[in-house]
């Protein structure tokens, strides 16, 4: 099974309505909508399926996106349990290949969050930022993957760099670390600072 290299907190998925609750055209994706997307996020990032298993997604893509100019929101199906059975298991295969430290969640989309129990054997940079709910100057650093080119940053922006080498990318993310463990002590945050041995290694893609 191969987890996760490169990832993001946050939504991975369009938002979308919970069942039972008004639709929000132009807004937010249908129940059924978003099940599609969950469906097409494991695709996207490995999952296979079944030739019968592929003709069923192109069913329900005609059905629920007929055209690239659709207004989302507006389009469910006569019958969604086989979808909805489709989009639980795609949700179990994505929630194996969480990387160490985070968890895949449905709320109104798919996110991927970081694990906050300071006892686990992997902490997460992210867990301790949100779990401190303070200003970390080294906070964005900290939590950054290196990135082709050598930058160090996040999903938008990169935050240092261009370095020469993938290792001084990682050393820029390290020290970054460093200041983060000296300013949660300065915040009187020692049991944060505490978990610095067990956060990963820097992502590197």
């Amino acid at each position: 099974m191969t987890v996760l290299t490169r990832w993001h907190v946050g939504p991975w998925t369009a938002r979308g309505t919970l069942p039972g609750m008004p639709l929000e055209p132009g807004r937010k994706r249908t129940p059924d909508e978003l099940n599609f997307d969950v469906v097409g996020l494991a695709r996207i990032l490995g999952r296979r399926l079944s030739g019968r298993e592929e003709l069923q997604v192109r069913l329900w893509q005609n059905e629920l996106r007929p055209t690239h100019t659709r207004q989302c929101g507006v389009r469910t199906l006569a019958d969604p349990s086989l979808l909805q059975q489709t989009a639980a298991e795609a949700l179990a295969w994505l929630a194996e290949r969480a990387p160490a430290g985070y968890e895949f969640v449905r709320t109104d989309a798919v996110e991927l969050r970081p694990l906050l129990d300071l006892t686990a054997p992997v902490v997460a940079v992210d867990a301790v930022i949100q779990l401190a709910d303070a200003p970390l100057p080294a906070a964005r650093l900290a939590a950054s993957h290196v990135r082709p080119g050598w930058y160090a940053g996040d999903a938008v922006c990169n935050w240092s760099g261009p370095h020469d080498t993938a290792a001084a990318a990682v050393s820029a993310v390290q020290a970054a670390r460093g200041d983060l463990v000296s300013q949660l002590r300065a915040l009187g945050r020692d049991d944060l600072a505490a978990t610095a041995p067990r956060w990963p290694d820097v992502p590197v893609s």
